[in-house]
């Protein structure tokens, strides 16, 4: 989760101008630049920014609820089935964990490739710049 929240951040600090991500497309290793059907950089970049708000929103809301009494009675006829809910959420957890990864790798690929695309036309370091 924080690998995530780094990589979004420093995706968001990196990337001032969006803009230069319409058209690009990302590259796998070795592959020619596929552009049927798939999203170009600025609307993964999109994509990714609106989820970081819904997963800090998630993540609050999970660590945010206490118990009441009233689950405390809850727990108490739910023992039953607690075997099966520590599967679903074992279960669940790893789905979230495969989730995250990918995000994270988008995130740091985008932010890459966002550094190639100000090398290729900002000024030789030689010369200054006004």
């Amino acid at each position: 989760m924080e690998q995530y929240f780094s990589a979004t951040q420093k995706m968001e600090q990196e990337v001032m101008f969006p803009s230069l991500l319409r058209g690009v497309f990302p590259q796998q290793e070795g592959a020619a630049p596929a552009t049927g059907g798939r999203a170009d950089l600025y609307e993964r970049y999109q994509l990714l920014k609106a989820i970081k708000p819904v997963v800090e929103k998630g993540l609050a809301s999970v660590t945010d609820q206490s118990p009441t009494a009233a689950d405390a009675d809850a727990d108490a006829a739910a023992d039953a089935v607690d075997a099966q809910l520590e599967e679903r959420l074992s279960h669940h957890l790893a789905g979230l964990q495969q989730v995250l990864t990918h995000l994270t790798r988008d995130t740091n690929a985008l932010t890459r490739r966002y550094s190639q695309i100000l090398e290729q036309i900002s000024p030789s370091e030689g010369q200054p710049s006004w």
